[in-house]
């Protein structure tokens, strides 16, 4: 080859022991927040030192058998005020926090909604029709299979929540009538707990 028209394969470029083009990337800088260990969000909670689990009470002899023996109470989840957990399609309530995909919110004030979007239907099944085509021939009673009824729920339900300036939204689908009211208690409940 002539000087005019170097070899671009000579350049160290992509070379033994030299990276090729612009490859291997270097490591991304660390994120500026750390992401949570201990679960979904949760804030972490100082540790108490290390302490062995506590033992029931051993039940005397001479203890009637009428009475259970007494436990301590079982210690409140998160450790301050709020709900325990509990959620709701991909809304979850730990602690004092709503914790959702698009970030967490604070549990105090939220405003809870729920819309239907569902509907059932009830319709007459394909082999009544046909198990009441071949017995009207054969006796006049083929017509009470008529009276055979499905009843079928499709769609959602629609859960929105919206506290400290943000707003997310879920859908529930509707596996039969009683979704929806089954939908609402649980909204309730979040909103007992939003006061």
């Amino acid at each position: 080859m002539s000087e005019q028209q170097p070899n671009p394969y000579t350049s160290d470029n992509g070379g033994p022991g030299n990276p090729g083009y612009g490859y291997p990337q270097p490591y991304p800088a660390a994120p500026g927040y750390q992401p949570t260990v201990g679960g979904a969000g949760i804030p972490a909670q100082p540790q108490a030192p290390a302490q062995p689990p506590a033992m029931p009470p051993a039940i005397p002899p001479a203890m009637p058998t009428g009475q259970p023996p007494a436990y301590a109470p079982a210690p409140a989840m998160g450790g301050g005020a709020g709900a325990s957990g509990f959620s709701l399609g991909d809304i979850t309530i730990a602690g004092d926090q709503i914790i959702t995909p698009s970030g967490a919110m604070p549990l105090r004030g939220a405003m809870w909604n729920a819309t239907d979007f569902s509907r059932t239907e009830t319709k007459i099944p394909t082999h009544a029709v046909v198990l009441a085509i071949i017995f009207f021939l054969f006796c006049l009673l083929g017509l009470l299979f008529l009276l055979m009824k499905e009843r079928t729920t499709t769609g959602y339900i629609q859960v929105t929540v919206t506290s400290g300036g943000r707003h997310h939204s879920t859908m529930v689908p509707a596996t039969d009538p009683g979704t929806f009211h089954w939908v609402m208690s649980q909204v309730n409940y979040a909103r007992s707990v939003s006061i």
